[in-house]
């Protein structure tokens, strides 16, 4: 048996490493916290990392930390969720990696039954100072938490997945919590199919449309991302299906803004001006894939995904992976997008690319 890397800690280069490119109106953040980042009720941000909440009272020049799960065997994951509820309450969700567990079973192409990696949540209801409910909601392997939302009835949706060691690839679903975060209830399961240890439909993003529909962007091995829509606030999926967004095997963030667009963060299928070669499948997926993450883009939508702008390059670093990506907005049009991978942290005004 030999040990892979896991899922989101996976680099996938594409071509030699040239140096970094920013796009000329974006400008660098003041802070190298990765995020995701959420406004408090005085004005200060704030995130997680580790084992602590980190608090900004300078507009992320400065932090201070504070323990979040003092004498418990929990730790906070890179890839991770957290959101401010409109009543509130700060809810964080992410994989115990105090727990965590990777092995995959080469010759038997799937995962081992003792890979772990559950997801867990933890709320605050004192802006961060403490957190309550400090639970696992799914057991299993999940890959990666990508994110959360609150919806207009007030739901909080935040996306998972699953690799079980019946499956020889990933599925994805939603917990949806109507207290808050104290309680949490899976969604049905969303399973294209596939063979691989970052095959199937995977690292999931969540947005709410005007018209009550719940919109989930999902990455998969075939350019493209696919979609699934919710008539319920993310408890049962239904209209799985292929979007007509081109994507490398890479994840999206797609967020509503406070002008009422959405913006989708990407990796495209190819570089601009570039063909690339497919890489091989190997053990990770079925057939061989489209893997650039060297440049990053970003799209707007007026009428909630029916169309998009043109995509802009914000980041590019080729040979690089520029994947994994956060927004905050911090003030209404000023964004922050930050990425797991390869350390992107930037400032984006939303009049500088829309008219």
């Amino acid at each position: 048996m030999r040990t892979l890397v896991p899922l989101f800690l996976l680099t996938l280069s594409a071509t030699a490493q040239e140096p970094r490119w920013h796009h000329a109106k974006i400008k660098q953040l003041p802070s190298s916290m990765m995020g995701p980042f959420v406004s408090l009720a005085n004005g200060h941000i704030l995130t997680i990392e580790g084992v602590s909440a980190h608090e900004s009272k300078d507009g992320g020049k400065t932090w201070t930390a504070t323990p979040m799960f003092p004498g418990q065997n929990v730790k906070i994951s890179n890839e991770r969720a957290l959101i401010r509820t409109r009543e509130g309450t700060l809810i964080a969700v992410f994989m115990n990696m105090a727990e965590f567990q990777w092995n995959w079973l080469e010759a038997e192409r799937r995962a081992s039954p003792d890979a772990r990696s559950d997801v867990w949540t933890a709320r605050s209801i004192d802006e961060g100072k403490t957190w309550i409910d400090v639970q696992p909601i799914h057991r299993g392997y999940c890959g990666a938490v990508r994110d959360i939302i609150q919806t207009k009835s007030g739901r909080v949706v935040v996306t998972a997945q699953d690799l079980s060691a019946d499956r020889t690839r990933h599925w994805s679903l939603t917990y949806s919590s109507t207290d808050h975060g104290k309680t949490w209830t899976p969604s049905n399961i969303i399973d294209l199919g596939g063979s691989g240890h970052h095959d199937g439909s995977i690292e999931p993003t969540v947005e709410q449309l005007r018209d009550g529909r719940v919109w989930l962007l999902l990455r998969t091995s075939f350019d493209k991302f696919w979609q699934a829509e919710s008539f319920d606030d993310g408890q049962r999926w239904t209209s799985f299906a292929p979007s007509g967004i081109d994507a490398s095997t890479a994840p999206a963030l797609v967020k509503r803004l406070k002008s009422g667009r959405l913006i989708l963060l990407w990796n495209r299928a190819q570089p601009e001006g570039k063909t690339l070669d497919r890489r091989p499948g190997g053990q990770a997926y079925a057939q061989p894939v489209l893997a650039q993450r060297g440049e990053l883009s970003m799209a707007f939508s007026d009428d909630d995904g029916k169309t998009l702008s043109e995509p802009v390059v914000i980041v590019r670093e080729m040979g690089k992976s520029l994947a994994y990506p956060y927004l905050y907005e911090r003030k209404p049009g000023e964004l922050w997008i930050t990425t797991m991978q390869g350390n992107v942290r930037v400032r984006v005004l939303e009049r500088d690319f829309v008219k």
